[in-house]
């Protein structure tokens, strides 16, 4: 979808950057090329940043981007699936065109044209780190580590460009974190532009907290979305997706519930994924969880009252899984400050696909309802550009690689589908 009334203006014949920013925020082309810091999360809706909403948690580093250059608006993501999105993305194109249109019964064709083989083309150095979740290996990068499949929050695997799988101790958060800027501090040539994408696991299901942010937000009830318990009147469609926090969300698997005699449908993945844990993380897991669920079971709550306890536990993981994230973007912006690279950079944070934080009953994002095709999308840009605020306009995730091929001064092929 390409909206009308475009305006692109010229730095140097290269028109740049989206039509929102005006000729009136022109200046002089810096000398240098940009380079390009793109951080990806999964499943962070807009709701849950505080330069977009208030109401529930406070995001001081995402805020930093958003303050000190745009907010748009209106951002949407062309198929809000995991891989299909990540494809839009990369590709400029839309799910029919790139060809992953699911994530269970497609490989991603990695040999087609691609935007980060076009800014290597013309000279960029490419990095890639973290989620990747199109099943083949990347391809186009000077250098990528990738998590297998949706990766793991604690101690996770990465395999690397030699095809070797590792282990690394920590949490995956701050792990991608360190290996980017490892990356830019000891493995670029620094005589080329960069584009490194940081693709984080965060925030998905099953909101894993970082150890030492089990306590965060305890003490907080978050208000129900006014159509929480919507009965789906003429929408009974809506009503048969598996993603009600009533009925779907895993008292086990999602809440945390794990007591002996307990069963649910995802307990045997629970178990395996905080069996990565070490021996003192989990005794600080178990410390923090065990009079939760002694409590919980204790209450034997049920209808509506059993529907509220999940929302209130469900929101919580989300924001102390956030905490780390905003963490971490925070440390970008502080290394790339303290290198001077902060004013030559496009930084720009959005998330795969928005989600469902209670509304309509729901969680995730499997129902074309808006809060889970709109998306957060925030950008920095290079000093060469005043523009700074709110920009309105329509924009969906196939517009990133055009935009991107157009700041780097690469032309744009005819046969991507979304625009500068």
């Amino acid at each position: 979808m390409k909206y009308s009334g475009q305006v692109l203006y010229s730095l140097s014949g290269v028109a740049v950057l989206f039509s929102a920013l005006s000729c009136s925020g022109k200046k002089e082309k810096s000398a240098k090329p940009y380079n390009i810091v793109y951080i990806m999360t999964d499943d962070h809706t807009a709701q849950m940043m505080s330069c977009y909403d208030t109401r529930y948690i406070n995001t001081p580093n995402l805020d930093r981007i958003a303050a000190d250059g745009v907010r748009f608006t209106n951002s949407f993501v062309a198929n809000s699936l995991s891989g299909p999105s990540r494809a839009c993305m990369i590709t400029g194109k839309h799910s029919h065109a790139n060809g992953f249109t699911d994530n269970t019964t497609c490989v991603f064709d990695s040999s087609q044209q691609t935007m980060p083989k076009l800014l290597r083309k013309a000279g960029y150095q490419t990095a890639l780190v973290g989620k990747w979740h199109l099943e083949s290996l990347p391809s186009g990068f000077d250098y990528w580590e990738i998590l297998p499949g949706q990766g793991d929050y604690y101690n996770p695997d990465f395999i690397r460009m030699n095809n070797d799988t590792v282990q690394r101790r920590g949490y995956v958060t701050n792990l991608i974190t360190d290996i980017g800027i490892n990356w830019l501090e000891n493995e670029r040539d620094e005589t080329k532009p960069f584009a490194i994408f940081l693709h984080h696991k965060a925030v998905h299901r099953d909101w894993l907290p970082e150890i030492k942010n089990l306590s965060l937000y305890e003490d907080k009830i978050f208000p129900l979305p006014d159509n929480f318990f919507d009965d789906y009147n003429g929408r009974l469609a809506a009503a048969a997706q598996e993603m009600s926090i009533a009925e779907d969300m895993d008292i086990i698997y999602d809440l945390k519930m794990l007591a002996v005699g307990k069963e649910s449908r995802l307990k045997s993945v629970y178990e395996q994924i905080i069996g990565r844990m070490t021996p003192e993380e989990r005794k600080a897991w178990d410390h923090f969880y065990d009079p939760i669920i002694q409590d919980f079971y204790s209450r034997k709550l049920s209808g509506k009252e059993l529907a509220e306890w999940k929302f209130q536990r469900y929101m919580r993981d989300y924001m102390k899984v956030v905490k780390s994230l905003d963490d971490n973007v925070g440390r970008i912006l502080d290394y790339l400050d303290k290198k001077g690279l902060l004013e030559n950079t496009l930084i720009v944070y959005t998330s795969d696909q928005g989600f469902y934080m209670g509304e309509h009953g729901w969680f995730d994002k499997r129902f074309m309802y808006e809060e889970s095709m709109r998306t957060p999308l925030i950008m920095r840009l290079p000093k060469d550009f005043d523009k700074k605020g709110d920009i309105p306009q329509l924009v969906q995730n196939i517009d990133y690689a055009p935009t991107f091929l157009d700041l780097a001064g690469v032309p744009v092929p005819e046969d991507m589908q979304g625009i500068s």
